[in-house]
């Protein structure tokens, strides 16, 4: 019989605290770096943590900006994405994907997802396609690079840019290229839940096209060049020293905690498959040529605002990632046309559960999970 869950194991969804402990005191000394300075805007921490990011995601410019909603507004605008102008998004996905497309008075069109990896659906693109598409905004969803391949030949073939939502996914490969390569433009977030967070909101754009990045520098000052001067209507997009200086400091371990992980991950296969929960849940996917970073480690299974309260009873944390897709959600009510259908999307909807995956995860806390799940599904070994 599968044995039971411990009274005592408690397994937060993230606990920033276990990574915060080995690197306090660099972190500190980075604040205090910061502090002594009296810089706190743009200024050399953001300097040194473009090129350090820019290095790392092998990419010809990075530009550090205020958020991760703010590196998909400001990317758009340099694109000249406005009113009149379709964007194509997935449905299911964070609600900045649509939403930084309706605050520039441009059309979000959405499209559904691949069944399998809950990424973008390259053929429901290719049908949503018009003489008005101005972007594509594919997002490697929970630290899964969509299938880039195909979507980057249809936007070549039909002279439409990508923008990749990386927000997710930095250090995800895709036959040996990173997130944020593939497209005109890419966008990440350093929200602190993030493979890379910081202390507060902060997020990157980065793009292998010298005029989209120096627009998008431009854009995140008001349009200012030299001070004072604007050419165009930007805004404050902005990244704070400090928040720069704590990046820097986080940098050279997000590859181990991101492998941390992926080794998680496997051994919630293993564990899964030892406790007989094959047929009860189903697993997110690598598939072959795929890195996967497991921002979030999602498993879709019956009954799961049962098993969600189950969890929480046991004192295991989850989320749902996302509950409402964007074609019912009601401020997007008036762009979905009558008969659209997104059944993959609402089924994901209705099924899926995040379990903490964060690298500093336990054995002990790992069986405490799974054995909570066989619990409440009635499994055994």
């Amino acid at each position: 019989m599968t044995p039971g869950p411990s009274a005592d194991v408690r397994v937060p969804l993230l606990d920033l605290t276990a990574q915060y402990g080995p690197i306090r005191d660099a972190i500190l000394a980075a604040i205090t770096r910061v502090a002594d300075s009296q810089r706190f805007i743009l200024g050399p921490e953001v300097d040194a943590l473009e090129q350090e990011l820019a290095d790392r995601l092998e990419v010809a410019h990075a530009v550090a900006v205020s958020s991760g909603t703010d590196a998909l507004l400001v990317a758009m605008m340099a694109l000249g994405i406005g009113p009149d102008a379709e964007v194509i998004t997935p449905t299911y996905s964070f609600f900045a994907s649509a939403g930084c497309v309706s605050r520039l008075g441009a059309t979000p069109v959405f499209v559904d997802i691949d069944p399998v990896t809950f990424n973008i659906d390259v053929e429901a693109v290719r049908r949503a396609i018009t003489p008005r598409t101005r972007a594509i905004v594919p997002v490697h969803l929970f630290g899964l690079v969509a299938d880039m391949d195909p979507l980057v030949a249809l936007a070549r073939e039909k002279n439409i840019p990508i923008v990749e939502d990386a927000a997710q996914a930095i250090g995800a490969r895709y036959h040996g290229r990173q997130a944020g390569q593939f497209g005109t433009a890419a966008c990440f977030s350093f929200f602190p839940s993030k493979n890379l967070g910081a202390f507060g909101d902060g997020g990157l754009v980065t793009s292998n096209d010298a005029a989209l990045a120096h627009e998008v520098r431009l854009l995140r000052n008001h349009g200012a060049e030299p001070k004072y001067v604007h050419h165009r209507i930007g805004g404050n997009f902005r990244l704070d020293a400090l928040q720069a200086a704590i990046l820097r400091v986080k940098l050279p371990h997000v590859a181990g905690w991101s492998d941390a992980r992926r080794r998680n991950a496997d051994r919630y296969r293993a564990l899964i498959h030892e406790h007989g929960l094959d047929r009860a849940v189903e697993l997110p996917v690598e598939p072959a040529g795929h890195t996967h970073i497991y921002n979030q480690f999602v498993i879709r299974g019956p009954r799961r605002d049962d098993l969600r309260t189950h969890l929480t009873t046991h004192h295991v944390g989850t989320e749902i990632y996302y509950p409402i897709p964007f074609h019912r959600q009601d401020c997007f009510a008036p762009v979905v046309r009558e008969g659209d259908a997104f059944p993959v999307a609402d089924r994901a909807a209705a099924t899926s559960l995040a379990l903490p995956i964060y690298g500093e995860l336990t054995i002990d806390q790992q069986r405490h999970v799974v054995r909570t799940i066989a619990g409440f599904y009635g499994a055994s070994r």
